[in-house]
This record gives C-alpha cells, structure tokens and sequence, in this order.
C-alpha cells in the first residue's frame, strides 16, 4: 500500500495527498474545498496570492460545522512576493480569510520580494510592464522574518517553495531553522532530481505541484504514462499522483469537479517496473534536452533552475 503521510523534520505529519486551490474560479472554491474535505482530503493547500482564501476559509468552515476538527486537517499557505518586509501581516491576512487562529505549513512562494508599495497590491509592474522587484532584499531576510513567526503560534512549520538547488545552498548555512518543505513543480518530464535529492539529504521534505503538468494536463497523454496505467489498471492521472508517493514525495492533486476530486484520492503503489519505465521515459527525455518546466512566472529572475539559467 502505497504511504498516506510523511513525518516532517517538525515531528508533524504532512498527508502524502493535497488538495490544491491554485485556478480554482471564484465561485468553485468554496464548493470544491468543502466537497474535497466531505471525501476524505486531509490537507488543503492554498495561498495568498491565488485571491480565494476567502471561499477556502468557507469550505474549511463548512467541513468544520458538519463535526470535522481543525487538529485533523492539515492547511498550508504562503507568503507573496510584495510582503517580503511584511511577513506577519500577510499571514495575518491569509488567517483572517482562511477563517483560522493558525496553519500547519507557511511557504515562501517564490524567493524574491516586489515593491510592497508599488501600482498592484499583488502584482506590481514598473512603466516597461516588467514586474517591480526589490532585488537589494534577499530571500534569507525573508527567512529569518518568517522564522520570527513560529514563536506566534500561528504557524506549526515554515518552509520554501521554489527553491532550486543553488537557492537552498544559500540559504541553509544562514537559517537557524531548516525548511520543513520545498514545494517544487514535479513530475515525470521535470523530476527535479538534484533538489529532491539535496531536501532528502538535509531533511527537507519535497511536496509536488502541477504533477499532471499543469493547466490541460499534458503529462496524462505521455505513452510511458499511459504505459504504466494500463499495467495497473488505472487511469494515468492515479500513475503520476503515485509517482511522488513512491519517491517519498507528497503531492497536490487539483480540480473542481466532484467526480475528479474523488478519483483523484486513488493512490496507487508502484513498483520497481512502473518506475523503471516512468525513469527511463525522464532519462530520454534528459539526454534529449526536452525536459519541460510548465510554471515558471516571468519575475526576470535567474531562480538557478538548471533548465532556466
């Protein structure tokens, strides 16, 4: 049986399946976090930025009212990039509309502050429509403005997302606490292998977004996909949910569609063989120079992703 949880560096367990919020439209979220919660999902995973923590918070409320505990669900949000020097007050935000007094996991979104005080509250542009960065405020201030918080009470863990591998190499020798999570884009075509290996290492657990390769789904239709669901009988998106649990991974399923939302809860355990071909499928793919990053927003920032730089 494939895992259900994973243990962070925290001692706190982290479901080894998350339901996402990441484009879900007004009016959907509410109705999908609370159906997703009445299924059986135990982590929701949102963020200020996505400007529906509103509806989140009333699907939690909604769950919460029909008997379920706040202990027994597991929230992540994250910190935007325009409140790097305002760290507690954009969590404060995300609580109040989240309807909650804390979080499980708060992320640092992206590793780079915008102009707190710029045309946009959430994305600022300068005239040429590039985004208006700090760039002189680094993300280890950031770091150490967040590790502030756990003496609140308001956050249970803190952690990174986006972090590629030169990024957590500057930052671990500067925190006093290391990151509980990095939440990275991950899946078959772009499996990441150096910072998941680098997190294992140091005790940072890896949870995967888009693993379906974002919006249309594009890796549900790879023959070494296919391949593997028709061996075990299921549907390629249940191969590459399983594809993360199998590498120790937890991973953020996402929908709006009640039937998906379900059918998205069938984690399956692959073996050897299944991983043989997703691995040989990555492989071709990296000796091809065609590995495929489907996120990555045009900050103008070398991130130092390898695939990017």
């Amino acid at each position: 049986m494939a895992a259900t949880h994973f243990k962070l560096n925290t001692g706190a367990e982290i479901p080894a399946l998350g339901f996402g919020t990441w484009q879900s439209p007004k009016g959907e979220t509410k109705k999908a976090v609370a159906y997703a919660l009445s299924s059986g999902y135990t982590h929701i995973d949102c963020a200020y930025c996505y400007g529906n923590e509103d509806e989140v918070g009333e699907g939690l409320k909604e769950a919460f009212d029909r008997g379920l505990k706040r202990e027994d669900i597991f929230v992540t949000t994250k910190l935007w990039c325009t409140y790097h020097s305002r760290v507690e007050e954009n969590l404060d935000k995300s609580l109040k509309s989240l309807g909650l007094d804390y979080v499980d996991l708060y992320l640092m979104h992206w590793p780079v502050a915008m102009n707190p005080f710029g045309n946009d509250e959430r994305f600022p542009k300068l005239a040429d429509g590039s985004r208006d960065l700090i760039r002189e405020h680094s993300h280890i201030q950031t770091w150490k403005s967040m590790e502030k918080l756990l003496a609140t009470g308001k956050v249970k863990a803190i952690g990174v997302a986006n972090y590629s591998l030169r990024y957590l190499k500057q930052l671990l020798p500067e925190a006093t606490t290391v990151p509980a999570v990095n939440q990275i884009e991950n899946h078959p075509s772009l499996p990441q292998q150096e910072i998941v290996d680098f997190c294992h290492e140091n005790g940072i657990h890896v949870t995967a977004y888009s693993p379906l390769g974002s919006t249309g789904s594009p890796m549900m239709k790879e023959p070494a996909v296919i391949k593997v669901a028709e061996n075990k009988g299921v549907t390629p998106a249940c191969v590459l949910l399983s594809y993360h649990i199998a590498r120790g991974n937890s991973v953020l399923s996402k929908s709006i569609t009640p039937e998906r939302i379900k059918a998205n809860m069938q984690i399956v355990k692959l073996d050897e063989g299944d991983m043989k071909i997703l691995d040989d499928y990555t492989a071709e793919l990296t000796k091809q120079g065609k590995l495929t990053r489907y996120v990555y927003p045009a900050f103008g920032v070398d991130f130092g992703f390898p695939d990017k730089s």
